[in-house]
């Protein structure tokens, strides 16, 4: 995992990097058996260095708690019995906080991929339509959100964002029923 974030650190051809505080490389348990992948970081993330920090990365935080799901493993205990790893499609904030190009997303999809497969994952969420677009070539979160896709033998789950719940509150209810759908998939992992 060093190697991978070492990689990146050092990788000099993609131009976000240049326009960006930090590397935004993960958060979570690497171990974890549920991987979110999310977007591109945003401002809180670009300072701070870690996904999913602002707004956005609280209300995720919350909505893993009642599946059982946590990023920190020092807070397992009876109701939260899973860990939670968390990264992006990039790693640096698109200037403005635009979307990715499909170039940056082709570009930095050979690091996303071994990031995959060093967490090894048994379920993978991708949060909104970048990673969607990254991860299985569809777009349309709206649609794609609640059915269970393929990523490499590893179940995935598109959700909507949740920078999108927080602008849509109607869509929290769509978002509970994905995460009651990705709890009971766990349970059958088990």
């Amino acid at each position: 995992m060093e190697q991978l974030k070492s990689s990146l650190a050092n990788y000099e051809y993609c131009e976000l990097k240049k326009g960006s505080r930090n590397l935004v490389f993960s958060s979570g348990d690497p171990d974890a058996e549920v991987m979110f992948i999310g977007e591109a970081p945003g401002r809180e993330e670009d300072i701070q260095g870690v996904p999913f920090v602002g707004r956005a990365g609280q209300l995720l935080d919350k909505m893993l708690r009642p599946i059982g799901l946590t990023r920190d493993k020092n807070n397992l205990n009876e109701k939260l019995t899973t860990t939670a790893y968390i990264c992006n499609v990039i790693p640096w904030r698109p200037p403005h906080n635009r979307d990715p190009s499909p170039e940056e997303i082709k570009m930095m999809l050979p690091f996303l991929k071994k990031h995959i497969s060093l967490v090894q994952p048994k379920i993978i969420v991708a949060l909104g339509n970048i990673s969607c677009r990254a991860l299985i070539d569809q777009t349309g979160i709206t649609k794609l959100r609640g059915n269970w896709f393929d990523f490499d033998n590893v179940p995935l789950m598109p959700m909507c964002h949740p920078a999108y719940l927080l602008r849509n509150n109607a869509a929290k209810k769509d978002a509970w029923s994905d995460l009651l759908k990705i709890k009971e998939r766990l349970g059958n992992l088990a």
